[in-house]
């Protein structure tokens, strides 16, 4: 198998971020209409990102249809670059989610995968990926061997992002999984990502089997319980941030986009848990912002300062030295 090779044409260009994964548009149906947002899981975390001030490339797959064209300004609005190769001749993804009374969504997907082996001039401090993109062949193999040439050479953040609908059995997709963790140093589920790849173990037993499979930070979000940060010399529980919500679209990836924001502006402490709880509310207030207002829409960074301060209480499991992500 070839390997990614490195463009001459971005002038050198370089990144803090370089996310790379599926962009699509979001076709939302709920009671008050049908409404289209450009979204997909990594574009998603590549626009929160350049939401929060943070320099980002994307590297993904459209077409040069108008849905292509709505994507492109979209992430430019938030200052996100589309590395080259992103466009192709063709359709542009889409996912119909239709939204239930209490806001949840479920989703239809009409994708197509395909990624050029090209990979960003210069490695940025962070390179995240998860999704759709990890997952769905033929592309998923080209972002397994741009991981495995980056790992050791930046930060690596992974997010699978389950969708079963699009996923073969549920044992390939956790084969999938588990080969991608140990190329990685911090893996984020959610409760339902985690229970549908490990029905018989508990969140916290999840958790320790992804430290084991190689990642130095396990994020575990839980909806209202909070979320639960691990790593293998402490964990913390961050309690939730209350919000009315409009809809749960994008929040995910807004707790993505400030927990990648967290740990490149994170100091000398490491992943001490006074930087596991400061990154879990910075994550859980950037979600409960996001679930505010209709699609995708993550918080800026003056967005996230503005907001109240949380009196939330955080369990601290253990607390004794903890393993450092390189970085």
């Amino acid at each position: 198998m070839p390997a990614v090779h490195h463009p001459d044409d971005e002038a050198k260009s370089s990144f803090d971020v370089v996310v790379v994964g599926e962009a699509l548009v979001d076709i939302v149906v709920s009671p008050r209409g049908t409404v289209e947002h450009p979204g997909g899981s990594p574009a998603n975390v590549a626009y929160g990102l350049g939401r929060l001030g943070v320099a980002t490339g994307l590297l993904t797959s459209i077409g040069d249809d108008h849905y292509a064209s709505e994507i492109e300004k979209h992430l430019q609005t938030a200052g996100v670059h589309l590395l080259p190769g992103s466009q192709v001749p063709g359709t542009t993804a889409t996912a119909t989610a239709v939204l239930a009374s209490n806001g949840s969504a479920q989703y239809d997907f009409d994708i197509r995968w395909d990624l050029p082996r090209i990979a960003p001039a210069t490695l940025p401090k962070v390179l995240h990926t998860g999704s759709i993109a990890t997952f769905l062949a033929p592309g998923a193999t080209v972002v397994r061997e741009l991981l495995e040439q980056s790992h050791k050479r930046c930060v690596v953040t992974y997010d699978p992002n389950i969708r079963p609908a699009l996923l073969g059995s549920q044992s390939e997709a956790k084969i999938i999984f588990e080969e991608l963790v140990p190329i990685t140093e911090v893996v984020k589920l959610s409760d339902e990502d985690a229970l549908w790849l490990y029905p018989r173990l508990s969140l916290e037993d999840i958790s320790k089997r992804v430290l084991a499979l190689g990642a130095g930070l396990a994020v575990v979000t839980m909806g209202a319980e909070g979320s639960l940060l691990t790593t293998r010399g402490a964990q913390v529980v961050v309690p939730s941030v209350k919000s009315a919500v409009v809809d749960t679209i994008g929040a995910g990836d807004s707790y993505m986009s400030a927990l990648i924001y967290g740990l490149l502006m994170r100091g000398a402490d490491g992943l001490a848990p006074s930087v596991l709880e400061s990154l879990g509310r910075m994550a859980s207030k950037a979600a409960a912002i996001t679930v505010r207002r209709p699609g995708a829409q993550p918080p800026t960074s003056e967005e996230l300062r503005a907001e109240p301060p949380e009196h939330q209480a955080v369990a601290s499991v253990t607390s004794h030295a903890c393993a450092l992500v390189q970085g």
